[in-house]
């Protein structure tokens, strides 16, 4: 049987956490592993248990007693890192293009504006894509980001970029700890590479990106199936 993907929420709405249990149990394959308030509280559940999604809000308080929001574009990038497998999707009111694209450099995986409905509405569908290694922006974000990197000088993908891509088309089976080994990188910097290069492909999945890449003739299609 498969395991389930197990998630973790951080936000401090009780409202907007019920609405995410509500969406969640649409599928069986999802187990809410636990709930958290506070960003100072995130370090002990992330040690205590294995976590494939973190929903995570920006703009949580610190702790009880410190009401200032924790400092997410500090701690991301260090639980990235600490917990290879983990994928992080934001949830938040803010929609400033520059903290969304700090984010994705961080490492996460996805970014939803809590006003944008139709995405809160497929949050079961889009924690499991996040699971497995997709990403998610809702439509305003990703176009945003889309945007951002079009102005940028070069319109192709970076050097580092189609060394990663070339990596996932060799090994499918590794995870992203693996691939960042091979490449003697962060996990968070290898998340930041491939996000980057779905947004520059218009794609949401590794899978999709190889393809993309193997019909535009960059990379190598798949050897034939061995005859017999």
């Amino acid at each position: 049987m498969k395991s389930p993907i197990k998630v973790a929420i951080l936000e401090d709405h009780q409202s907007i956490i019920d609405g995410y249990f509500y969406r969640l149990k649409e599928s069986d394959e999802i187990e809410v592993v636990g709930v958290l308030n506070y960003g100072e509280e995130l370090d002990h559940l992330l040690r205590s248990q294995p976590v494939d999604v973190l929903i995570m809000d920006v703009n949580v308080p610190s702790r009880p007693d410190n009401p200032n929001p924790f400092p997410a574009l500090h701690v991301t990038p260090r639980i990235v890192q600490e917990n290879p497998e983990l994928n992080i999707l934001v949830i938040s009111i803010l929609t400033q293009q520059t903290l969304i694209q700090a984010l994705v450099e961080c490492g996460i995986s996805g970014y939803i504006f809590k006003q944008d409905g139709d995405s809160i509405r497929q949050l079961a569908r889009i924690v499991t894509l996040i699971a497995n290694h997709g990403i998610y922006f809702s439509h305003e974000a990703h176009e945003k980001l889309r945007l951002e990197k079009s102005s940028q000088a070069s319109h192709t993908l970076t050097a580092r970029q189609l060394e990663a891509l070339s990596l996932c088309a060799a090994y499918p089976d590794y995870s992203t700890a693996e691939i960042a080994a091979q490449m003697k990188i962060a996990n968070s910097t290898l998340r930041n590479l491939l996000s980057s290069a779905y947004l520059r492909l218009n794609v949401r999945t590794r899978a999709a990106a190889i393809a993309r890449m193997q019909k535009i003739g960059i990379i190598p299609p798949n050897a034939a199936e061995p005859p017999g």
